[in-house]
C-alpha cells in the first residue's frame, strides 16, 4: 500500500483510491503508486472489476505543477515515458474498470479517467484538459484517448481551449457515461461494474482486449484479433458452462467459474 494510493477490495471489486490532500495532485510518487495499485488489481484473482476513485471531494485536479515547473527538457524526456506507462497500466487492467468522478478531473486527472472503460460523474463535476493554458499539451494520453472517445473535433476544442466542461456537457459529448448526485458517485460506479463480477472472467478479458486493440488498427487486423480471441475461448471452462446452461436451461442462467 502506497502513501497516497491504495487498493481496497470488497466483494471482488477493487478500488484504486487516490488520497493526496488537497486535490490529489498527480506528482511522480502518485503516478508510480497508481502503477503499483493497477498492477496489483490486474494480478489478483479476488479482484474481478476495478473502480478508480479520488474520494468524495475531488477525483484529481491534475499534475503537480510545482514539481513539473522545475523540470527541464531532458528531465521530461526521461520522465514522460514513465508518466504515460503508469496511466497505461490502468488502461491495461484486463478487467472491467470505471472512474468514479467527483469534483475536478482535470489534466492528468481527466487522462486517468480516460484510461477506464466507463466514467460516472457527480452532478457538480468538472472535466477538462487545461494544459494549453500552461503552454504545453496533454502528455499522459489526453490527445489520443480523448479523440478516440469523443471524436477529433470535440477533442481539439477541449485541448485547444483548455476549457472545463460540466457534467451535463460531458455526458452529452460522451466523455462520461452517467451523471448522478454527488453523494451517489461511488455507489453508482459500483453498480456499473457489479454485473460483470459474476461474469466469465476470461471472456470479459478477451472482449476488452479485442475492442481496445481493434481500435488501434485497421478493420481487417481488428477482425483477426477478434477471431483468435474468440477461438481461444473454446478452451475455457466457462465456455462449456455457458453453452451447456443455454442448451439445458435457456439464456442468462449460467454460473461461471472464471476459468
Amino acid at each position: 500500500m502506497g502513501e497516497f494510493v491504495r487498493l481496497e477490495v470488497d466483494g471482488e471489486i477493487g478500488t484504486i483510491r487516490l488520497d493526496r490532500p488537497k486535490m490529489n495532485a498527480l506528482n511522480v510518487a502518485v503516478q508510480e503508486e497508481i502503477r503499483a495499485a493497477a498492477t496489483e488489481a490486474a494480478e489478483r484473482d479476488d479482484v474481478r472489476a476495478v473502480i478508480v476513485y479520488g474520494g468524495e471531494r475531488v477525483f484529481a485536479a491534475g499534475a503537480d505543477i510545482r514539481e513539473m515547473q522545475t523540470m527541464s527538457y531532458t528531465d521530461m524526456v526521461r520522465r514522460s515515458g514513465a508518466l504515460q506507462s503508469s496511466f497505461g497500466t490502468v488502461a491495461a487492467i484486463p478487467k472491467p474498470t470505471v472512474a468514479a468522478i467527483t469534483g475536478y478531473a482535470l489534466g492528468g486527472g481527466c487522462e486517468l479517467a480516460l484510461c477506464c472503460d466507463f466514467r460516472v460523474a457527480g452532478a457538480s463535476a468538472k472535466l477538462g484538459q487545461p494544459e494549453i493554458l500552461l503552454g504545453v499539451i496533454p502528455g499522459a494520453g489526453g490527445t489520443q484517448r480523448l479523440a478516440r472517445l469523443v471524436g477529433p473535433a470535440r477533442a481539439k476544442d477541449l485541448v485547444y481551449s483548455g476549457r472545463f466542461v460540466d457534467a451535463d456537457e460531458a455526458l452529452s459529448i460522451g466523455l462520461v457515461d452517467a451523471v448522478v448526485p454527488d453523494d451517489e458517485v461511488y455507489a453508482a460506479a459500483r453498480g456499473k461494474v457489479e454485473p460483470y463480477v459474476s461474469g466469465p472472467a476470461i471472456a470479459l478479458r478477451a472482449a476488452k482486449e479485442a475492442i481496445d486493440r481493434g481500435l488501434e488498427t485497421d478493420l481487417g487486423t481488428g477482425l483477426e484479433i477478434e477471431r483468435m480471441l474468440f477461438a481461444g475461448l473454446f478452451a475455457t471452462r466457462d465456455r462449456e458452462i455457458g453453452m451447456t446452461s443455454f442448451v439445458e436451461q435457456g439464456p442468462g442462467k449460467a454460473v461461471f467459474e472464471g476459468a
